[in-house]
């Protein structure tokens, strides 16, 4: 029995150091600083790795079977995420044309279209043709020397442009029937950097679609709205999903509206749950709802997809601090394995979340530079954090310590005994 006794105590103190060496180290990585908004994570290389073998591996058939667009958005953030990172080191700009390109060409494929509607204006709907045209003009802001890939982006980049020319709304249908102005946004985006690469031919286009977005905001936030019904009528208020990305884009389409949108947008989104944080709210302050396939499950109320994105976002709108602050418990919540030849997050059990994370710390405007801006932050924000590793670490040696202590105790009542005092 004293040897079961003894054994159990000390696996207790094994399990008790490995718990108490994991807070150090979680501390380690919140408290660690987070590079600026002008600069990327080192571990970039090796995210990027772990996210090209998951997709060799099938990654983005397994994600198409998770959310709609997953097969897309997985391996056209992997192409952007790399362009971005080329373009703050120019010494990956060889291996970023190189997977960039390969990525456009699995969302410009049979199966990258296949869930898209090639009836549709314009053709295969407006998120498959915007997110499309964004990344081959990226790929050409690192190398415009191809001139049939220069026509490919005129080409396509005109067929945008004359669907929004003779909409009567700037929202354009994503699938039929249903449009989400956050694709639209993206679409936008993609014409101003064609205007930025190739020379101004869509501004007209452009200015258009903006007064046409500034007359449609939803009442209730001052934001564009989630999702609209074919005429353009708004269906779902503004919610962060969708908002990050929209203010992810806006600075690329038009420097001004951004700055108006991105403070509504932090002031009705960013959270502080219970005190810890920062994060996205999915529906604005005063609003709850349900997490659905767009948002995900939301825990508190919080959109990890969205907080992921707001990484980015804040980057490009000159946040540094929010950035640095996502960034930072990204590294804390998001369960990180860096290993010489590759990063992933969360055991890499979910590769899309890799995608995304890779995507949003590296963000960076390819039509302008981010605006300077001087964005409150509560200074203690990490103290809750702080105070929950060290419970969780002191924790296992709270039994053992008030045993030590009553065993003195009681080896300090015999003594006495013996001595008669």
């Amino acid at each position: 029995m004293g040897r079961v006794r003894r054994a159990a105590r000390s696996a207790g103190r094994i399990v008790g150091v490995v718990v108490t060496v994991a807070c150090l180290l979680a501390a380690c990585r919140l408290l660690w600083p987070q590079p600026g908004i002008d600069a990327q994570p080192e571990s970039t290389e090796r995210q990027l790795a772990f996210v090209r073998s998951a997709l060799d591996d099938g990654a983005d058939l397994t994600a198409q079977r998770q959310f709609p667009e997953g097969h897309f958005f997985l391996n056209a953030l992997y192409g952007l995420a790399w362009v971005q990172a080329a373009h703050t080191d120019p010494t990956l700009r060889t291996s970023a044309l190189r997977e960039a390109r390969w990525a456009l060409g699995r969302v410009d494929s049979e199966l990258g279209r296949a869930i898209f509607t090639s009836t549709l204006q314009p053709a295969y709907g407006v998120f498959w043709a915007g997110w499309t045209n964004w990344l081959r003009g990226a790929i050409l802001s690192l190398d415009a020397t191809d001139p049939a890939e220069r026509q490919r982006f005129s080409t396509h980049s005109a067929e945008i442009a004359a669907a929004f020319a003779t909409s009567p709304t700037p929202f354009l249908a994503a699938y039929p029937g249903r449009a989400w102005p956050v694709d639209s946004t993206v679409a936008v985006a993609s014409l101003r950097l064609y205007d930025q690469l190739l020379g101004p031919r869509f501004t007209a286009v452009t200015a258009r679609w903006l007064d046409q977005a500034r007359t449609r905001l939803d009442p209730a936030t001052g934001l564009l709205p989630h999702e609209v019904s074919p005429d353009g009528a708004q269906l779902d208020g503004a919610r962060a999903t969708s908002q990050a990305m929209i203010q992810r884009f806006l600075p690329e389409i038009d420097p001004n509206f951004a700055a108006e949108q991105y403070p509504r947008y932090r002031t009705r989104f960013l959270a502080y749950p219970g005190g810890f944080g920062p994060a996205l709210r999915e529906y604005p302050h005063g609003v709850d709802g349900a997490g659905d396939v767009d948002s995900g499950p939301l825990v508190a109320g919080i959109s990890l997809s969205a907080t992921v994105v707001g990484l980015g976002t804040a980057r490009v709108n000159g946040d540094s601090h929010l950035a640095a602050a996502i960034g930072a418990e990204g590294e804390l919540l998001g369960l990180p394995v860096d290993l010489p030849g590759a990063k992933r997050y969360a055991f890499g059990l979910a590769p899309i979340g890799d995608a995304f994370m890779v995507w949003s710390s590296t963000a960076r405007l390819l039509t302008t530079q981010p605006a300077a801006g001087n964005w409150e932050m509560r200074w203690w924000w990490r103290a809750p954090w702080l105070i929950v590793l060290s419970v969780i670490a002191v924790a296992p040696w709270v039994g053992p310590l008030f045993a030590a202590l009553r065993r003195k105790r009681a080896a300090s009542i015999g003594g006495d005994a013996l001595t008669g005092h």
